[in-house]
């Protein structure tokens, strides 16, 4: 894979400095030193202001709408949220009611929360992958917490997360790279005119084949 893979991340911290955006750039970071990546990161401090009070994206600034685009275009995406009465930031939740319903299917998504302790750790569970399993995306099996003890000030000061994160990562490549290389296969079917045939049956099972819509 030489093409680099289009990482958009989406930091839902209200706040500048976070942990939660520490978290992100540790993320990519490790993203980086697996896969050729080219990364953006979206901070709900920066654009939550420009979105806060819309009720329709066709009233959207044209920050805010390209944005959006990058999120339903990327190939893979990294989220994270602080957590915030026992769930993600409401602005966090709102710029996704923005996102098109169907323009994440199958697209691979790294989860990750920040918490005061570890009683957090389910939001996770319990409140990102519901909602990126609405947009029926590709979340990936092993998500990320971070709790107040795994940071010193703003730099991260645990090796069990960091090494947490390098297993997300790493049980993630094979739903990554298959879905990535699967939307490329379609894209060139689509600009050479060629006829498409999906890969119904994986010749290894341990590596998943995605079927796209």
């Amino acid at each position: 894979m030489t093409e680099p893979l289009r990482v958009v991340a989406v930091s839902g911290s209200l706040h500048n400095p976070s942990k939660t955006d520490v978290l992100i750039d540790e993320v990519l970071r490790q993203l980086g030193e697996e896969l050729p990546v080219e990364p953006h990161v979206i901070r709900i401090t920066d654009v939550g202001p420009q979105f806060a009070g819309v009720l329709d994206r066709k009233a959207l600034p044209r920050s805010v709408e390209d944005e959006l685009r990058r999120v339903e275009t990327a190939d893979l995406l990294v989220v994270a949220s602080p957590v915030y009465r026992a769930s993600f930031t409401g602005l966090f939740k709102h710029f996704f009611d923005f996102v098109d319903q169907y323009a994440l299917v199958d697209t691979p998504v790294l989860l990750a929360a920040t918490g005061g302790s570890e009683r957090h750790s389910l939001i996770v569970e319990h409140q990102l992958r519901p909602l990126f399993g609405f947009f029926q995306a590709l979340t990936l099996p092993v998500g990320v917490y971070a709790h107040e003890s795994d940071f010193d000030g703003y730099r991260i000061d645990s090796p069990l997360l960091v090494e947490r994160i390098k297993t997300s990562i790493r049980r993630g490549l094979p739903l990554i790279t298959s879905s990535v290389q699967e939307k490329r296969r379609i894209r060139q079917s689509l600009e050479t005119g060629e006829e498409f045939e999906p890969s119904v049956a994986p010749n290894e099972p341990q590596r998943p084949v995605r079927l796209f819509t």
